[in-house]
C-alpha cells in the first residue's frame, strides 16, 4: 500500500508540476508501446526466482516469443520506435500473466510465494520509472543548485573529480568505455548479485529475511529526497561543457572541468536549467555500488572479486565522467551503509547496538551534509584538517557496520547450548 501510494503521489506530482506522464502511465503504456531501456527482463530475472527450471524456460522463451512478435508488428506497420526501445514488452506481459495465475490458479502458500515473485520483478521495474520521475521533478521544482558549495568543498579532499577527469582522459578510450559500461549497467550488476541470493527460493519455498533488491529499492526511494534538499547538477554540467559536450556550456558557472579547479571564493546557489536532474548529493550510484559490495562478500569467488571490482569502478566513473564531486561520494557511501545496518536491524530485531549505529550513520550524514553547505569556506581554506576529518567520519561508519554485523553473525551462528537432561533415577 505503501508504495502503491507514492506511485500515485508521484504520477500526480509528474503531472501537476513537470506536465508530463507518471510511473504509472509509462509502464502501463509499455504493456503495448515500445518500452524504454530499463531492466524489464532483470525483473522477469528476479521473478523466475519462485519458479521451477521448467516454468523458467516456458517464462522465458514466453517472453522472447512476445516480444518477437511486437518487433514484427512494429516493422510491419513502420512504426516509429526510438533506438534502443525494442524489446522488453515480452517480459512485462510474462509478469502481468504470472500474476493472473496466481491468483486464479494457486491458493495457499503457493499463490503467496507467486505473488511475492511477481511484485519483486514489477518493484525492480516501477522502481526505475519512479526514479525518471523524481529526476524530471527535481530538474522542474529545484531551479538553483548548489554546485559552487559543492566544489568548493571539494578542494579539502583534493579535488578528485578534476583529477579523475585527467586522468581518464589520458588513459585513452578503452578505460572510457570500460567504465561507461560499468557505470550504465550497474543494475545488471545487482540482478547478478540478487539472483545469487535467491538462488534458493524455489526449493525452499521462501525468500530470505534480507537480500540485495530490498537496499536497492530503499536507497532509490530515500535518496530522491535528498536531493530536493540538496539540489547539485555535478562538475561536468556546473563547471563543464555538460554530458554531450557543448550542451551545457550556456548553463555553467564556468568552463573549467576537468583542467582547471574551481577558485576558492564565497559559494552562492546558481541557476540551472530546467532539464539536467539534479542528481548528485549524494551519490546514488556510490550507494548502490556499495550495497552491490556488502552483499557480494557471501558468494563464491568470482562474485566477491567482483563486486569489488564494480564499485572501483563506478567510483572511478563517478569521479572521472565528472557526475559527481568527491563529497557526494563519501555521503553516498554513508548514507549506504546506514540503509543497510536499519534494514537488517528491522530483519532480527531492533537493540541498542543496531539503533546506536543507524542514529550515529544519519547523525554523520546530516553532519557532512550540513558541512558541505555552511562550511564550504572552512572546508577549503583548511584541506589538511576538514579532509581528515570527512574521511574519518566516514571510516568510522564503516568501522561500526563492520564491526556489528560481525557480531550479529557470530550471535546467529552460535549453536544452541544442548538441553540438559535431568538424571535419572536408578530403578531399585
Amino acid at each position: 500500500m505503501a508504495a502503491l501510494g507514492l506511485l500515485i503521489a508521484l504520477e500526480i506530482a509528474a503531472r501537476r508540476y513537470c506536465g508530463e506522464p507518471g510511473p504509472m502511465t509509462t509502464q502501463v503504456g509499455e504493456v503495448i508501446f515500445a518500452p524504454k531501456p530499463g531492466p524489464l527482463y532483470g525483473g522477469l530475472a528476479l521473478m523466475m526466482v519462485v519458479l521451477t527450471w521448467r516454468q523458467r524456460f516456458i517464462a522465458a522463451g514466453a517472453a522472447i516469443g512476445i516480444d518477437a512478435v511486437f518487433v514484427l508488428v512494429r516493422w510491419a506497420v513502420d512504426a516509429k520506435v526510438p533506438e534502443g526501445h525494442y524489446f522488453g514488452n515480452g517480459a512485462l506481459w510474462v509478469m502481468l500473466g504470472c500474476a493472473v495465475i496466481a491468483v486464479t490458479r494457486r491458493t495457499g502458500r503457493e499463490r503467496a510465494l507467486l505473488l511475492k515473485g511477481v511484485g519483486l520483478g514489477l518493484l525492480l521495474v516501477a522502481g526505475r520509472k519512479t526514479g525518471d520521475t523524481w529526476l524530471l521533478i527535481t530538474a522542474k521544482t529545484r531551479p538553483a543548485v548548489l554546485d559552487p558549495y559543492v566544489a568548493t568543498a571539494d578542494h579539502a579532499l583534493g579535488n578528485p573529480s578534476w583529477v579523475m577527469g585527467r586522468l581518464l582522459r589520458a588513459g585513452g578510450p578503452i578505460g572510457t568505455h570500460l567504465l561507461d559500461v560499468v557505470y550504465a549497467q550497474l543494475a545488471v550488476a545487482a540482478v547478478v548479485v540478487a539472483l545469487y541470493q535467491l538462488r534458493n527460493v524455489a526449493a525452499e519455498r521462501r525468500f530470505p529475511r534480507h537480500h540485495l533488491v530490498r537496499t536497492f529499492l530503499v536507497i532509490g526511494l530515500l535518496g530522491p529526497a535528498i536531493y530536493m534538499i540538496f539540489p547539485v547538477v555535478g562538475p561536468v554540467f556546473a563547471f563543464g561543457p555538460g554530458a554531450s559536450g557543448t550542451g551545457g556550456v550556456q548553463w555553467a558557472v564556468a568552463n573549467l572541468w576537468p583542467h582547471t579547479p574551481v577558485p576558492v571564493h564565497v559559494p552562492h546557489p546558481v541557476s540551472y536549467d530546467d532539464l539536467t536532474p539534479r542528481n548528485c548529493m549524494p551519490s546514488l550510484h556510490t550507494a548502490w555500488a556499495t550495497a552491490i559490495f556488502i552483499h557480494s562478500r557471501k558468494g563464491p569467488r568470482i562474485l566477491r572479486f567482483a563486486g569489488a571490482f564494480w564499485l572501483i569502478a563506478t567510483l572511478s566513473a563517478t569521479l572521472g565522467f565528472g557526475y559527481h564531486y568527491g563529497v557526494d561520494l563519501v555521503a553516498g557511501v554513508v548514507f549506504a551503509l546506514t540503509i543497510e545496518t536499519a534494514l537488517r536491524s528491522i530483519d532480527r530485531g531492533w537493540d541498542r547496538s543496531g539503533i546506536r549505529l543507524v542514529t550515529y550513520g544519519a547523525t554523520v550524514f546530516a553532519a557532512l551534509l550540513a558541512a558541505y553547505r555552511f562550511l564550504p569556506m572552512e572546508m577549503a581554506e583548511y584541506p589538511w584538517v576538514f579532509g581528515p576529518l570527512v574521511l574519518l567520519a566516514m571510516g568510522s561508519v564503516i568501522y561500526g557496520y563492520v564491526r556489528i554485523t560481525k557480531r550479529w553473525e557470530t550471535h546467529t551462528q552460535k549453536p544452541a547450548p544442548a538441553q540438559q537432561r535431568e538424571p535419572q533415577p536408578e530403578p531399585v
